[in-house]
């Protein structure tokens, strides 16, 4: 079976309704948006319908395995060099986390390629005659999000191996910190700083994170006052998993200026830590 007939059957049998009046409905809907440029109110609107239309699908094409195999092949086909490691491919089958991480990036992606190439440029036709006849709206950017799958997973999983070379050695202990500088060593020596020089850590803290999104501020500084996940998410308007995400980023700057001497990260934020050692590390 070709590639592009396993994508538009993982929609069809999640979507209820005839495809043909779903691929009227969409060409009515693209001639409304067309008339504002594929922009405003009713566009957000008409992104936040077709995200979370296509969400159940996707997940469900990654969980089986189905999404990779169909990047693979398409990335073959166009002489695109692409990879998948085998322990990625049984993570993203067997965790939901994994999975949410990996697609909140893959949307936000194939939304932008989606409105240029689907229609801006008219790459999606109603009216078009190939063996299955045309596309729902759903079916393109499904396929548009398994394009942009090969950039995601790459960076997903150089993320990946980077957190866990530099985690590696690392048992939890304050001796294992310090015998590693790439783990933690500089954060716990920044305990031992006077209060100017804590001072000055903590101002350094919110230049950081002024620099972030606004989203992401607002994610960081709802989880330093002590609210979870779930609650972050009802108050934004996000999904576990793009609460998750924001926090996972803007932990690694945090990292990243720690292992410089020049901030001290929220105890709300660290990972792999023992309750000593957060209160030894303190919070800002």
């Amino acid at each position: 079976m070709r590639a592009e007939h396993e994508v538009a059957e993982a929609v069809d049998a999640v979507l209820s309704g005839d495809r043909t009046a779903r691929i009227q409905r969409d060409a009515a809907r693209v001639d409304e948006l067309a008339a504002d440029g594929f922009e405003g109110p009713a566009y957000e609107v008409f992104k936040d319908d077709l995200c979370r239309e296509v969400w159940p699908i996707l997940r469900g094409m990654l969980r089986e395995g189905t999404l990779a195999r169909i990047a693979l092949k398409w990335c073959k086909a166009v002489g695109r060099p692409f990879w998948i490691h085998p322990d990625d491919f049984a993570l993203l089958r067997s965790s939901s986390e994994a999975r949410d991480e990996i697609l909140v990036d893959v949307l936000m992606r194939a939304l932008v390629s989606f409105r240029r190439s689907a229609l801006i440029e008219g790459g999606w036709n109603p009216d078009y005659k190939g063996s299955r006849g045309p596309s729902s709206l759903a079916t393109y950017f499904v396929g548009q999000c398994i394009w942009e799958f090969r950039r995601v997973y790459t960076a997903w999983a150089k993320d990946r191996q980077e957190w866990a070379d530099r985690h590696a050695l690392f048992d939890g202990s304050e001796e294992a910190a310090l015998s590693n500088p790439k783990l933690f060593g500089p954060l716990l020596e920044a305990g031992h700083l006077s209060e100017d020089a804590a001072a000055r850590l903590t101002t350094n803290f919110e230049d950081i994170l002024s620099e972030q999104p606004s989203v992401t501020q607002a994610v960081v500084r709802l989880t330093t006052q002590g609210y979870v996940d779930a609650e972050i998410a009802d108050t934004l308007h996000l999904t576990h998993s793009a609460v998750r995400m924001r926090k996972t980023r803007f932990r690694k700057a945090l990292y990243a200026a720690a292992r410089e001497r020049r901030i001290w990260i929220p105890e709300q934020l660290h990972t792999k830590a023992d309750a000593r050692l957060r209160t030894e590390r303190g919070a800002v």
